[in-house]
């Protein structure tokens, strides 16, 4: 992970992960540097760490009822069928397709995809998020963007 993601990390009092870590040292690396770590196993995700982490995670942090799911299904539709799948959320943290997203259902469910710090897909950047919860609210939500990074030295001809 890049440095300035490790960075937020130390300084955070909950780091959240949506999931797909691949490699369990992943894993063991946040529980050790983190305050608190909430997570999810993803799609990509194999026995080792299915083993350790729950599919859904319910968390309140500052007053505010987080969930944390890896996978919602196609954006089309996405709020309705998050509104009817978790009615008892202020919030739903997701990951899957590596797309950042911040939306508000009509009911006031807030969804959020922080995007993905190590893998940008079809994005222009690699991102995360931030974001401060207390007294029952949620403020303060950033997205980072972070600098592209250079593909490293091409191997002799």
């Amino acid at each position: 992970m890049p440095d300035q993601v490790w960075d937020e990390v130390e300084r955070a009092d909950v780091v959240v992960h949506a999931g797909d870590w691949v490699d369990v040292s992943l894993l063991d690396e946040l529980e050790a540097r983190s305050a608190r770590l909430v997570g999810v196993y993803g799609n990509n995700d194999g026995p080792d760490l299915r083993a350790r982490l729950p599919e859904v995670a319910r968390e309140t942090l500052g007053g505010v009822r987080f969930g944390v799911v890896h996978e919602t299904g196609a954006s089309t539709g996405r709020e309705q069928r998050c509104e009817a799948a978790y009615p008892d959320l202020d919030v739903l943290v997701f990951g899957h397709s590596h797309v950042p997203w911040d939306t508000t259902t009509p009911r006031g469910l807030r969804l959020l995809n922080p995007g993905s710090p190590t893998d940008r897909r079809r994005q222009p950047h690699c991102t995360y998020l931030t974001l401060t919860a207390d007294g029952g609210r949620m403020r303060d939500v950033e997205l980072h963007r972070l600098p592209v990074r250079s593909p490293g030295p091409r191997p002799p001809r």
